[in-house]
């Protein structure tokens, strides 16, 4: 529903603004996960799950055009980076919390999730205001301009970093949280602790890493960031290939955190670049492109290990991420306080 939805949530932020659409997606959220929480069939659960989704897509593409028109190209590598260290927070925290409200009803972590989500709307709705903030959050999109997404797609940085959303999500997230657990207790005769501890061990890397990243990102340019940290997810990858103990896994898990801190704070940066103005739909369908990286991955290298091996699917992920360090090379710098002439739309070079 997120993925189907990207273009649609775009064009709610183009028209009412990000401070109302990030609130009223939140609320959505919190309004369906409540009714999840007191569902009676499985069927009513993945009604109102999916209905749920909605507002998730609402609210990420609403947050992330709100953060990248607040934080100027200096440091939206940064910001960009302490954006995506509260989700990686979130992701370690909230299953740790659920899992505990689970041991006493399997209910209680959707009510509680119910009530946090109420909680981020109306922080949304209430410290976004023109009161709070000294200026105004919404403003009219006629009055800071726009970038379509017509104009988006004729920029090479914009469809270079379309595909490495799909990428990195495909290898990062799909291939991470899909056959890598099977692999350990499957192929290396591990147990599920050994999995869960490489995983964490590759939250922790990239949340240590992720503001150096992000200040690489703004010093150093996307471009550079993009390789470097596809570098170290491709080496992870390879070790994964040719991994026969615990500890191989350990230092390849390691890698893709390290890697992820670059990777995955470097492309936003690049969309955020190259809008001028409010661009809802431009947003949206990156993270259109990063949701469909995360759907394919996981079906796609489960088919290969059903099939053929292991080794077949990370190998071939290691092809997609040689691939994604070829983008990263051919991709045009984009920080506009480092060029002589911006990149302004229609006015540039980049335009196919």
């Amino acid at each position: 529903m997120r993925f189907s939805s990207g273009l649609i949530s775009g064009k709610l932020v183009d028209r009412f603004g990000e401070r109302a659409v990030l609130g009223f997606g939140l609320f959505m959220v919190s309004f369906f996960t409540l009714l999840t929480a007191l569902a009676q069939s499985y069927g009513q659960l993945l009604t109102f799950r999916t209905l749920g989704g909605l507002g998730s897509s609402m609210f990420s593409v609403s947050a992330g055009s709100l953060l990248m028109r607040s934080v100027s190209d200096e440091y939206r590598g940064r910001a960009q980076s302490l954006y995506n260290g509260g989700f990686l927070v979130g992701g370690v925290a909230g299953p740790a919390v659920g899992g505990i409200l689970s041991s006493f009803s399997l209910r209680a972590p959707f009510f509680v999730y119910s009530v946090t989500l109420a909680m981020a709307g109306t922080t949304a709705l209430v410290f976004l205001s023109e009161k709070r903030l000294g200026n105004k959050a919404d403003i009219p999109t006629n009055l800071i301009g726009q970038t379509t997404l017509k104009q988006a797609f004729k920029l090479r940085p914009y469809q270079i970093a379309l595909a490495l959303a799909f990428i990195n999500n495909w290898v990062l997230f799909g291939l991470r949280s899909s056959i890598l657990p099977l692999f350990v207790t499957e192929e290396l005769g591990s147990t599920a602790t050994v999995a869960g501890i490489g995983l964490t061990i590759s939250a922790l890397i990239q949340g240590l890493f992720l503001l150096k990243a992000g200040k690489f990102s703004d010093e150093k340019g996307r471009k550079a960031a993009l390789i470097l940290g596809g570098s170290y997810v491709l080496f992870g990858v390879l070790m994964l290939s040719f991994t026969t103990s615990p500890l191989w896994y350990f230092i390849a898990m390691a890698l893709f955190g390290l890697g992820g801190a670059y990777v995955g704070t470097a492309p936003g940066s690049v969309v955020g670049d190259i809008i001028n103005g409010r661009g809802g739909q431009v947003i949206g369908a990156w993270q259109m492109a990063g949701d469909a990286g995360m759907i394919v991955g996981p079906i796609l290298v489960g088919f290969l290990t059903d099939n053929y091996s292991y080794q077949t699917a990370f190998l071939v992920s290691a092809v997609i991420s040689a691939i994604a360090i070829l983008l990263s090379v051919l991709l045009p710098e984009t920080r506009s306080s480092h060029l002589d002439n911006g990149l302004i739309i229609d006015k540039n070079k980049q335009e196919l």
